[in-house]
């Protein structure tokens, strides 16, 4: 066993080593190396950004964007075009409905970074209170609309519909992909199931329709 003499040497041997750790890395410039550790770890976290342009509503835009970014976020957070709507974020609902080179999506679903070039068109860029789209006439014409929180999404695949309709691309309704779809009133409401109307006005959205596509192209 170490008699008291060593005992004592050891303990202040342990006592002195601990200060002089304390002291080395109380001084000036100790601690630049152990501090760079949090630097590079956020570093390490910060979202990967790039650049990505589109015509949007016939204007080129350019933006900087975190790669994770939907293009309905894009769209309303940072080019403030905000008559799209964020219902469920989850593709369910269609309030977010845009027409992509001519085609409708449902912009929660999709980043932007994916659309470098494409040609996307909002309601606004539909028409205007001065100027509406025959779409939009029609929906304030028949009452296509109560809190009106979906109707964006609603005007935008509705346009898009009759597109499909008229190139003759089929619909579960109709199921054969050689024959010409008809624009009755189930027909639509099938192309038309993808945009939840929570206050239920599918009846005046469907003579809004009928009567756009009754209308000479």
């Amino acid at each position: 066993m170490p008699n008291s003499d060593e005992a004592k040497m050891s303990r202040r041997t342990v006592l002195a080593g601990t200060a002089a750790s304390v002291a080395l890395t109380a001084a000036p410039g100790a601690g630049r190396a152990q501090g760079t550790a949090p630097v590079q770890a956020a570093a390490a976290q910060a979202p990967a950004t790039s650049k990505v342009s589109f015509n949007v509503n016939g204007v080129l835009r350019e933006l900087d964007l975190d790669t994770r970014t939907s293009l309905l976020d894009s769209l309303r957070e940072h080019l403030k075009l905000t008559g799209s709507k964020k219902g469920c974020d989850h593709g369910q609902c269609g309030a977010c409905t845009v027409l992509v080179n001519g085609r409708r999506i449902t912009s929660c679903l999709t980043l932007a970074v994916m659309h470098q070039g494409d040609t996307i068109t909002t309601i606004e860029g539909l028409g205007g209170p001065d100027n509406l789209h025959q779409m939009q006439a029609a929906f304030v014409k028949h009452d296509g609309y109560q809190c009106g929180y979906c109707t964006p999404g609603q005007i935008c695949s509705a346009v898009a519909v009759l597109d499909e309709i008229k190139a003759g691309m089929p619909s579960h309704v109709t199921g054969d992909l050689t024959a010409q779809p008809q624009v009755t009133g189930a027909e639509i409401r099938e192309r038309m199931s993808g945009n939840i109307c929570r206050c239920g006005a599918y009846s005046n959205i469907v003579d809004a329709i009928t009567e756009v596509a009754g209308r000479p192209a």
